[in-house]
């Protein structure tokens, strides 16, 4: 397939940072107008305000990867083995689900889907191929398998009527699209929707209001937005940092993408920035993402 020249190259500038060994999840939580993002191998969730405030709550996990607002208040995080409930000021408030109990698998990304269940990726410490999968933990808290046979479960995202899903599994470099059935959220009738020819992989993404895929390339250094149909139409480059993981639209308009970045892989003394927090104002405003309503 013949792809378009790159209509715009833009530059993210750097926000703050490092604050995150390997930073990833970002979530802009709109009732505290705060990004929260993971140090996904600290346990730990980074919150940064509008006037670039840092705080950072340290969970009883080994790791964490997602975060998502709660319908009936506080958050969903996924942790090492599934789901737990926080409340406002990150206390731990109940166990929601396992996904799984391997002690070399752990989550990786994840979201909610329009009809409030949280989707929850895995993978293997060591990277290991086909030992991942994709979950689907229900409001009534019940665990559905929708993909086995995963290697590096990344990004997910939903188109605005929430008939298409978006799905990565990172080493098969391309992102793929789902039909979502209405009334049980499950998924079906794979397909390739962007073969990611850039370099690096395809790791975490956000959705903007047009349907447009945004799409972190670990390796890369950059962000890719992708229209609706696929096609590449801008590259954000993330200046003096390889290991782009994952973007979010926030800010007053949703307007500004921020950017999670990465030390692992990094050899030590290189790349000062990495594990940094990057920003750029955009013509797009993103999505705003479902809660889970369990």
């Amino acid at each position: 397939m013949n792809w378009p020249m790159i209509r715009a190259m833009l530059e993210a500038e750097l926000v703050v940072g490092p604050v995150a060994q390997h930073g990833e999840g970002p979530f802009w939580d709109e009732a505290t107008r705060r990004l929260l993002s993971m140090d996904v191998l600290g346990g730990t969730v980074v919150s940064l305000d509008e006037w670039g405030k840092i705080n950072r709550y340290q969970l009883p996990a080994r790791v964490v990867t997602a975060i998502r607002r709660r319908t009936r208040g506080g958050f969903v995080i996924a942790t090492e083995n599934g789901l737990i409930g926080v409340d406002e000021d990150f206390g731990i408030l109940d166990r929601i689900a396992d996904v799984h109990t391997d002690s070399n698998i752990r989550t990786n990304d994840g979201g909610c889907d329009p009809l409030g269940g949280f989707l929850i990726g895995t993978m293997a410490y060591d990277e290991r191929p086909f030992a991942g999968a994709l979950y689907r933990v229900g409001p009534d808290h019940r665990v559905v398998p929708l993909l086995s046979d995963v290697t590096i479960s990344n990004g997910i995202q939903w188109s605005a009527d929430g008939s298409l899903a978006f799905y990565v599994d990172s080493p098969t470099r391309r992102v793929d699209v789902f039909d979502v059935d209405p009334q049980t959220g499950m998924w079906s009738r794979r397909r390739d929707h962007v073969p990611v020819c850039a370099p690096g992989y395809p790791d975490g993404m956000a959705i903007d209001e047009d349907d447009g895929l945004w799409v972190a390339l670990w390796g890369g250094g950059a962000v890719n937005h992708y229209d609706r149909g696929g096609r590449l139409i801008e590259t954000v480059r993330v200046p003096g940092v390889t290991q782009v993981s994952s973007c979010a639209f926030g800010g007053r308009l949703r307007d500004v993408l921020y950017i999670t970045t990465s030390r692992l892989g990094v050899p030590e003394g290189q790349e000062p920035s990495a594990g940094s927090i990057f920003a750029v104002h955009t013509n797009s405003r993103g999505a705003l993402p479902w809660e889970f309503a369990g």
